[in-house]
């Protein structure tokens, strides 16, 4: 009897841990065409889901990331294509009472002196502040987490004709799972962010036949960076195959490649 009544203590304790905290409602990332000199508005509307009040704390990050998973913050504007220094934020501080609602407005405005065409990028960081209060009954390190929220905010300059230029940088199996996992690593060299979808066809290597046409899901890629694709292979039994794998943006550009695959 005991032992049922502390796991439904410890059942309890974690859903209101999950609970708590803030939310983004209208999106992670915000896309504007943009000209020279020209003055973008838009607002970020976040909610207190906890049943306190909650402080919360806004600042501006750089961001880059690599498809092995690692992602990377740093100051505004040590980007080479970073925009942080083109945006005002009306503040950087909420405090928002229980479940309440609240936007954080922003205003981009482009210089005249801009002349590189593309994409440029930053993100605001939407980060909780909780209160630590030491806990005098129990010893050592005390871990507290905190949930944050990086909005990327995505200008693309004279974006007209620009394409991206994808590139598969690795393509592995994993055979952990059920079912195999073709993981593809893409690469973005172009000047201009896109949101590719990576596929794959798979065809007996004897006879021809295809036997199989998979996809991923579609996720961001800016410029210079890189994600893995996962590609969950399923239907093909064990064998040899010819693999043609395509990635194609949300404009219908394609890039292909052809490897040898055995499952």
């Amino acid at each position: 009897m005991k032992r049922n009544v502390l796991l439904l203590m410890l059942v309890s304790l974690f859903a209101t841990q999950l609970h708590a905290g803030i939310v983004i409602l209208n999106g992670l990332t915000h896309i504007y065409r943009t000209e020279k000199g020209n003055v973008y508005r838009g607002m970020i509307e976040v909610q207190n889901t906890s049943t306190g009040p909650q402080t919360v704390k806004i600042y501006l990050q750089d961001l880059s990331y690599k498809h092995d998973g690692n992602i990377y913050y740093s100051p505004p504007s040590t980007n080479p294509k970073s925009n942080a220094g083109w945006i005002k934020i009306n503040s950087n501080l909420l405090n928002l009472k229980d479940r309440e609602k609240a936007e954080i407005h922003y205003e981009i405005t482009v210089p005249d002196s801009i002349n590189t065409e593309g994409s440029y990028w930053s993100t605001i960081i939407v980060e909780p502040v909780d209160e630590i209060i030491p806990n005098k009954n129990t010893s050592g390190l005390q871990i507290s987490s905190i949930v944050r929220y990086a909005v990327q905010l995505i200008t693309n300059y004279s974006a007209d004709g620009l394409k991206p230029k994808l590139v598969f940088e690795k393509i592995d199996l994993d055979g952990s799972g059920a079912y195999p996992r073709l993981m593809v690593a893409l690469a973005n060299e172009g000047p201009i962010y896109c949101r590719p979808t990576v596929s794959i066809e798979l065809y007996d290597t004897k006879s021809g036949k295809k036997i199989a046409h998979i996809s991923s899901q579609a996720m961001g890629l800016l410029p210079n960076t890189s994600k893995t694709y996962p590609i969950l292979v399923e239907g093909a039994p064990p064998g040899r195959y010819r693999a043609v794998l395509y990635a194609a943006d949300q404009d219908h550009n394609v890039f292909s490649v052809q490897a040898e695959l055995e499952i």
